[in-house]
């Protein structure tokens, strides 16, 4: 079983590359509210939406004082090829190791399509201060961003 992240735990601190081959560590936003999210495979369609709506309300979050960090499996050129394709101004970073899912809790055995795999699990994480503020595990990619815009107290 995976360890699951609660609020007022300290933020696994980590080092990823992004998709345009930089190095981004989550330290990099210290003092910073910042929304880490994991999803499974870059451009399917669960993974595009939330994306999207990410990219969407990122002017709002921003406006708020947050930073979103888009994290998945996903090797840096497709993370790019992703990004491209699909307009998205958040930033994606790649963890084809699995050690950060890991880390999160973001990573282990799940329910698909009535059978119990291994793979990511959708989660979204809030950090304050270098600690898990918010921690959401198995969420649903559509309406995501507006649930959580609402769990933040940042209206619809």
């Amino acid at each position: 079983m995976t360890t699951r992240l609660q609020p007022g735990d300290k933020a696994p601190d980590f080092t990823l590359v992004n998709d345009a081959g930089e190095e981004v560590s989550l330290s990099d936003f210290h003092g910073q509210k910042v929304i880490v999210y994991f999803y499974p495979a870059a451009m399917t369609p669960g993974c595009t939406k939330q994306a999207c709506d990410f990219s969407d309300s990122i002017d709002r979050l921003q406006a708020e004082g947050y930073t979103v960090l888009g994290i998945s499996p996903d090797k840096p050129e497709k993370l790019a090829k992703f990004r491209e394709r699909d307009g998205l101004t958040i930033t994606l970073l790649s963890d084809p190791s699995k050690e950060v899912l890991l880390e999160w809790g973001a990573f282990g055995e799940k329910k698909l399509y009535g059978k119990v795999v291994e793979g990511v699990i959708r989660s979204t994480f809030v950090v304050e201060d270098g600690k898990i503020a918010l921690a959401q595990y198995n969420v649903k990619a559509t309406g995501h961003v507006a649930k959580l815009r609402k769990d933040l107290g940042l209206g619809s």
